[in-house]
């Protein structure tokens, strides 16, 4: 009898240093080397706290898999690990580790797509983000198009500019997607909201123009006027003359230096040879163009120039454009050194 209390005894005692000793490592701070202050590390899909563990070992901070799978049990977080990367600071404890794995609070980075950018040019920010896991790097346009649902489609004018908040490591075709939806949303949701008579026949036509839009506008308050010389030119049959539909047919050709015999080689770009909207956006327009190009200022203007200060002169008549002309020219002509 006094051996079997002693045994239970024994037992008990052994049981309350192995709890102490389990909760003693569980609010433990984590060895990190002296100079770091955390270590990051990515969550594949479907990996499990074991797996995590050996990650964290291979930063240089040793976790027992075995104490941290128990633990999760103990307090209820055996679940699934949300993919992406974490960073775990220096001084966090296996518990602050379960916290921030059932948190799924991942890093995230920032990801800036600029209106009025082309394609090409979104396409060489994002293979160059350093952040991104690189998957639509190989595919060309008419590939990436057909692998985000849109086959057949030109890619320009497709993908909505703005600052994007994404995984760290998420990769660059979900960004692509994400950027496609929101640009259609934004559209049908002006298309629906639109002037009535306008010239199009479609929203991709409004998509369009709003890329121009884009390029020409050099000041806020002059956009809706700009949109309203081209519906106005649209209307009438009137050719839309606007240099940057004439550049974006360069391409990687444009030096910088546009010249007579750009403006009168004919390309389904230019808009000085053909009549009518180019057969695709120019540029990736923003909201403020979408709703000027839907929404255009009601305008006897028919031309427009730059004054040189970002602004541009409005004229109903060529007459008053051809002295608004020789004036700004004069002018900027003048200022040269």
């Amino acid at each position: 009898m006094r051996l079997l209390r002693f045994l239970l005894a024994l037992f008990f005692l052994s049981g309350v240093l192995a709890a102490g000793a389990f909760f003693f490592w569980f609010l433990r701070p984590l060895p990190f080397a002296p100079d770091v202050a955390h270590v990051e590390f990515r969550v594949p899909s479907g990996m499990g706290l074991r797996g995590v563990a050996r990650l964290l070992d291979q930063e240089g901070v040793a976790v027992n898999p075995h104490l941290l799978v128990l633990a999760a049990r103990l307090t209820g977080r055996a679940g699934a690990v949300r993919t992406g990367v974490y960073a775990l600071e220096a001084g966090s404890t296996p518990r602050d580790l379960l916290d921030l794995l059932a948190s799924g609070k991942v890093l995230q980075v920032d990801v800036r797509l600029i209106e009025g950018w082309t394609f090409r040019e979104w396409r060489q920010r994002i293979h160059a983000h350093p952040d991104l896991t690189q998957v639509a790097a190989t595919l060309s346009d008419a590939e990436l198009m057909e692998r985000l649902g849109m086959p057949g489609q030109s890619p320009e004018g497709r993908f909505f500019p703005d600052t994007y908040r994404v995984d760290k490591f998420s990769d660059d075709l979900a960004l692509f997607a994400r950027a496609a939806r929101t640009m259609q949303e934004h559209l049908q949701r002006e298309w629906q909201a639109r002037e009535a008579n306008l010239p199009y026949r479609n929203a991709y036509e409004a998509l369009i123009l709003a890329s121009i839009v884009e390029k020409e506008t050099g000041v806020e308050a002059d956009r809706s006027e700009i949109a309203g010389v081209f519906v106005n030119r649209l209307r009438i049959g009137m050719r839309l003359q606007t240099d940057p539909s004439v550049i974006y047919g360069l391409g990687t050709a444009f030096d910088g230096n546009l010249r007579r015999i750009h403006l009168e080689a004919d390309t389904p770009y230019n808009t000085y040879t053909r009549a009518g909207l180019p057969p695709t956006p120019i540029a990736m327009p923003g909201l403020a163009s979408l709703k000027a190009a839907l929404h255009p200022a009601p305008t006897k203007a028919l031309y427009f120039v730059a004054r040189g200060d970002g602004s541009s002169h409005f004229s109903a008549t060529l007459a008053e454009h051809n002295a608004a002309v020789d004036r700004y020219q004069r002018r900027r002509q003048r200022a040269r050194p």
